[in-house]
């Protein structure tokens, strides 16, 4: 997985969703983190030096000064909501658990892989396939004016609507939030001038 932005989670304030996406493919999750490592992700980021070490850095400092490094970081679990997650540093035999906010931040400091378990990454992805060709749905439903109407794929738009239908009938309610904040960052896309 690629960490490819933080945006603002309108439904819980102060918060953000960290959003991943396949290395390589096509589906997205995102994650609810707190304003603090927010903003840790996103100085690491931007390639921001505070003039003290925060946690995290702390934290790779630690690790690099004990002979060790971040191998990977795999989120393990989604249960009720809430994602799990381990790092394994090499030299240690046991992955250490951790929130998967931590881990990634570290990650990013270390340039080390992020990995979801497949089981985890079905339940909390969203499929973003046609966004990169057509940047609006009135765009994609041009292109497939001539086909009959079984035969048009589903736009993105449409793709996420059912998604997020089937999020909230099942009452997964976390799934339905991240859903709809994709949908509320498609629609900002789409207003935005060319």
């Amino acid at each position: 997985m690629e960490v490819i932005g933080l945006t603002s989670s309108p439904q819980n304030s102060g918060s953000y969703a960290l959003i991943l996406q396949e290395t390589g493919g096509e589906r997205r999750m995102s994650i609810l983190i707190g304003q603090d490592l927010a903003q840790a992700i996103a100085l690491e980021m931007e390639a921001i030096q505070p003039p003290r070490p925060i946690t995290h850095d702390l934290m790779k400092i630690i690790i690099e000064i004990l002979g060790s490094t971040l191998v990977d970081v795999t989120i393990t679990d989604l249960c009720e909501g809430t994602f799990f997650a381990v790092i394994s540093l090499e030299g240690t035999p046991a992955e250490i658990d951790a929130r998967p906010s931590d881990a990634i931040a570290l990650a990013i400091r270390f340039g080390a892989p992020i990995y979801v378990y497949e089981n985890v990454l079905v339940n909390a992805s969203i499929q973003v396939d046609n966004e990169e060709f057509y940047e609006n749905d009135d765009e994609y439903e041009q292109e497939g004016a001539g086909l009959v109407e079984e035969e048009r794929p589903l736009t993105l738009h449409e793709q996420l609507q059912a998604k997020l239908k089937d999020a909230v009938k099942r009452e997964d309610y976390e799934k339905a939030a991240q859903i709809r904040d994709e949908l509320d960052r498609l629609g900002k896309t789409k207003r935005k001038p060319s």
